[in-house]
């Protein structure tokens, strides 16, 4: 069965990351799978000793059979979280190029104003060897992102659910390209 994957930069309960996931899912329309990316930090002697966590392969698994994928994080630092590099690199150590030619969008959600420029020009940079077919725009940049959701997790700024449209409906076109 399709499903769209999201994968949250932030493990925060009250993450807007997350949020925005769930936002781009009703988008989207169909099944929204969320995966885990509370994973072991990498390390090749763990990797040598024990394997692949299987934490690790369910997330890979998933990521290979999602129709497409929608990352969004928060920038830290001026780049992506810690907790998505790590799950980038566990995944690039899995068997069967589970990113090569999936569809993915990525958005951001942060507390600055200009809502996670550099994360994402530094997310695009880390997904180029995983050969996906990552969405060039139009960008989601959620700025002030607390403020951003209503209640029940709906955005709240018609621009910003405007993008996330636009967004998600570069993504299906590029799922329907096959």
């Amino acid at each position: 069965m399709a499903y769209l994957l999201g994968l949250s930069g932030a493990l925060r309960g009250a993450s807007t990351n997350t949020k925005l996931i769930h936002a781009a899912g009703r988008v989207y329309g169909g099944d929204l799978r969320m995966g885990d990316l509370r994973l072991p930090l990498y390390d090749g002697d763990l990797e040598e000793a024990e394997g692949v966590p299987a934490s690790v392969q369910t997330l890979a698994d998933q990521i290979k059979g999602a129709e497409a994928v929608v990352i969004s994080t928060p920038e830290y630092n001026k780049s992506i979280s810690g907790v998505l590099k790590n799950a980038l690199d566990w995944v690039s150590r899995t068997d069967g190029s589970p990113w090569a030619g999936k569809p993915v969008a990525i958005m951001s959600a942060t507390a600055g104003r200009a809502g996670g420029e550099r994360t994402q020009f530094a997310l695009r940079l880390c997904m180029m060897p995983f050969r996906t077919r990552l969405i060039q725009g139009p960008e989601m940049l959620l700025a002030d992102s607390s403020n951003q959701f209503d209640a029940d997790g709906n955005l709240t700024d018609a621009r910003a659910q405007k993008a996330l449209e636009g967004l998600m409906d570069a993504l299906k076109a590029e799922v329907a390209r096959g």
